[in-house]
């Protein structure tokens, strides 16, 4: 990744600030795009990366950032789109705003990303990685904003891929599970309450029948988010990278059997 330039929205907190730590440890040069200066600030002092506050999805906010992206460093050689958010509740219970503000964070700052930065990333023949989920794959209970989304997310990449493939961009997928965030904590917290438990027993218990049996780490996820970025994952593209510890694989319908 050395002399590289990458691009990491959502990059203040998280897995965003994870792989920028991975990135810079290897000599790539970053640009740091969030809605919070002051994160993006911390993640900057640790690896000297431009700073482009702001919202990932909005055109003209990426009408100022890419200007200066080619002014800094002439170009793009990698994008992660990581900017995410929640989508909680059924459909019936979701209203307009609620809606909205799910395909916003999840699907819109993606989609505007990548059409912001597609052009330089053609130029160098670049790599685009947009962070999905599992819930890109299957459904989980009262989470209707955030599971479309990330199940758009996987279209959107494939699409990317076909169109953008001839020009020698790749566009391709991670799809987390658990991972030990800020916002996975913030969602452990009904756990806690209702047992009387820790942050670390609610991990426990989300990840009881997953067969690794563990959430994963944030610089996990940035390992597998930096080989895509790289050229020894050349020859990949549109395709969906699940990290979620085996949990997508359970036979949800014999799980009963293995209680007895």
């Amino acid at each position: 990744m050395k002399g590289r330039t990458v691009l990491i929205t959502g990059a203040g907190t998280g897995i965003g600030a994870a792989c920028a730590r991975r990135l810079a440890s290897e000599g790539a040069n970053l640009v740091l795009v969030g809605r919070r200066r002051e994160p993006l600030e911390v993640v900057a002092g640790e690896t000297s990366g431009l700073v482009l506050a702001g919202d990932a999805a909005s055109s003209s906010d990426w009408a100022h950032f890419i200007p200066a992206i080619v002014e800094r460093f002439g170009g793009l050689d990698g994008v992660l789109a990581n900017a995410g958010g929640h989508g909680m509740g059924r459909a019936t219970d979701t209203r307009d705003e609620d809606w909205q503000a799910a395909m916003r964070a999840n699907l819109d700052s993606a989609f505007y990303t990548a059409r912001a930065c597609l052009p330089l990333l053609a130029e160098r023949r670049g790599s685009l990685v947009l962070m999905a989920s599992i819930a890109a794959l299957a459904a989980g209970e009262d989470v209707c904003g955030y599971t479309t989304a990330k199940h758009a997310l996987i279209g959107l990449t494939r699409s990317l891929a076909r169109d953008y493939g001839p020009q020698g961009v790749r566009v391709n997928a991670v799809c987390p599970g658990w991972v030990r965030t800020p916002m996975a904590d913030a969602e452990m917290q009904p756990l806690m309450k209702h047992y009387g438990e820790n942050l670390d027993a609610a991990y426990a218990r989300v990840t009881a029948e997953v067969p690794l049996r563990r959430p994963a780490s944030p610089e996990e996820i940035a390992s597998i988010c930096r080989f895509l970025l790289s050229e020894e994952a050349s020859i990949i593209t549109g395709a969906s990278l699940v990290a979620d510890g085996g949990s997508s694989i359970v036979d949800v319908p014999t799980l009963a059997f293995g209680r007895h």
